[in-house]
């Protein structure tokens, strides 16, 4: 076995890719980053020893983490060379705290050779855990950890932190190098949740604080017949540059996949070349990358393998890296990122071919929701809504992800959906119509915002002046495929919900023994046939 990787929702058979990824990562792609993984846990135990957490330390966790989510980094050389910086900063630890005697192997381990370092990796991966329990605790809080070194990742680009994210993500990974009970492992799973949300308010607090608020906004779908470049993934500050650096070229900007929401800042409105959104979810570009004629800058996770076709006109950037495609250089300090490549070949290729016209809206993050919330109070009271169904996460390849389109659109009338991820990308097209102006889908933006889903929630439950956040008129029904969407889910899981069906399919990683913990204490579900689940989840 050349590998074993179940992380994310489309693992073969649901239960793991062992030569190749369904992601497109090669096998020793995949052990590469098994042994990143091994080297942020040898650099928090040897942390850990020394009793503090520096900046370099944090970052380089974060990064490691942030690295290994599915769809990020597909490149065996670019993954070596982030494993090399990890061994000198472990060992310069080490060194300046003068830290020996009997450590993990994670602390001690060396190579020189890509050979070294792929033999190496052969040993450390998922199943080097022998016990399936064990396994599935540290692999879930692993997993947790990735999505919230993404949203800290995203925070920090903005110029704020959280120490706490930091020290717990090294307590985390170092938890996994020792042997702790059941209870144990399931507490730092439940603390994950609690850092989770730390992570979510820090991100919202960088995002609304350098570009507003997002507001109710009408996107346009269509394309204008100017040259164009079209960015995807979730990295705001890569958009607020890039929309700099094409003012006034004749180059216009749209956004794709989870850059959709960049439509809702206010900031970005003050550009006239900034176009709207074209296209769809993740799984889809390579199709609409093809159409869209023009280059293409992926600034985080959500890559799919380019083909030829459009290869040469793929940009990546921060942590996105994959073999043969150009990268555009991290900024330096107090700088910003050069697009001067991407716009040059922006100009010399075909305007976007229209794929799609009209709009959608979107928007409805918690400030924006809070201001709407005298008429939605009065419509729960009037019994004009009956049920909000919070329908955030992913989106995904698997054909039996239709069943979110057809739950959507077989909702009663009186219900309205609640959305943040790329899920929304299955029902934001439907016409659902509105309940006395309150449109029946409120996009609060990407998965990175679904921090507003649970304020509009803990809102709610202060309004009605419940004591159980779980008595409100919400339920979950919830789409995942990689690692950010089991981080929501334990933040979920922190703030007292209950009843959350998960689905197409139940995570490969959860031992049958771990479901059972998760379904006798939180009412954890997967999903079934659509009438029957809104049969089960409105009544």
């Amino acid at each position: 076995m050349s590998m074993f990787c179940y992380q994310c929702q489309e693992t073969l058979g649901n239960k793991g890719c062992t030569v190749n990824g369904i992601c497109g990562k090669k096998g020793d792609t995949a052990i590469l980053q098994d042994l990143l993984i091994y080297t942020a846990k040898g650099i928090s135990v040897v942390a850990e020893k020394a009793g503090q957490v520096d900046k370099e330390t944090s970052h380089f966790i974060t990064k490691a983490l942030f690295t290994t989510v599915t769809n990020v980094n597909f490149d065996d050389d670019n993954l070596i060379g982030i494993i090399k910086q990890g061994l000198v900063l472990r060992d310069s630890i080490k060194a300046r705290f003068n830290i020996t005697g009997d450590l993990h192997d994670s602390a001690v381990w060396t190579a020189e050779t890509k050979e070294d370092f792929l033999r190496k990796a052969a040993t450390v991966g998922v199943l080097s855990t022998e016990n399936e329990d064990v396994r599935s605790l540290r692999e879930l809080l692993v997993y947790g950890l990735k999505g919230v070194a993404a949203y800290a990742d995203h925070a920090f680009v903005l110029g704020v932190e959280d120490q706490t994210i930091f020290d717990f993500m090294v307590e985390g990974l170092a938890s996994t190098t020792k042997d702790h009970s059941v209870d144990e492992m399931i507490g730092l799973v439940l603390k994950t949740g609690e850092i989770a949300v730390t992570a979510m308010a820090i991100l919202d607090k960088a995002n609304t604080g350098t570009y507003g608020n997002p507001e109710i906004t009408e996107v346009n779908i269509g394309v204008r017949n100017n040259p164009g470049i079209l960015i995807s993934g979730h990295d705001l500050k890569d958009m607020e540059e890039l929309l700099k650096q094409t003012q006034g070229t004749g180059v216009d900007v749209y956004t794709h996949g989870e850059m959709l929401p960049a439509n809702y800042y206010p900031a970005f409105k003050n550009y006239d070349n900034f176009v709207g959104n074209y296209g769809n979810a993740w799984w889809l570009q390579d199709k609409e990358f093809v159409s869209f004629n023009g280059p293409v800058v992926m600034t985080t996770n959500c890559l799919v393998p380019p083909k030829q076709s459009y290869i040469d006109r793929v940009f990546t950037t921060g942590n996105v890296a994959f073999p043969g495609v150009k990268n555009i250089a991290d900024r330096v300090e107090n700088g910003a990122k050069d697009f001067s490549e991407v716009i040059a070949m922006a100009k010399t290729l075909p305007a976007p071919t229209e794929i799609e016209t009209g709009s959608i809206v979107g928007g409805f993050a918690h400030h924006q929701v809070f201001a709407l919330a005298d008429k939605v109070i009065d419509a729960v009271k009037s019994g004009a809504i009956k049920k909000f169904i919070v329908m955030a996460g992913c989106d995904g390849r698997q054909k039996g992800r239709n069943y979110y389109t057809d739950f959507a659109a077989a909702l009663p009338k009186d219900t309205v959906i609640l959305t943040a991820g790329c899920a929304k990308f299955r029902y934001n097209k439907l016409d659902l119509g509105d309940i006395g102006g309150i449109p029946r889908v409120l996009d609060a933006g990407q998965c990175n915002d679904s921090y507003s889903l649970a304020l509009i929630a803990l809102k709610l439950k202060e309004v009605f002046e419940l004591d159980d956040i779980n008595d409100l008129p919400i339920v979950y029904n919830i789409a995942w495929y990689e690692q950010k969407a089991v981080t929501v889910l334990l933040a979920l899981l922190h703030l007292g919900v209950k009843n959350i069906h998960l689905g197409p399919t139940l995570p490969a990683f959860l031992s049958p023994t771990v479901v059972n913990v998760l379904v006798e204490n939180f009412g954890i579900a997967g999903i079934g046939t659509v009438e029957d689940d809104i049969k089960n989840l409105i009544g």
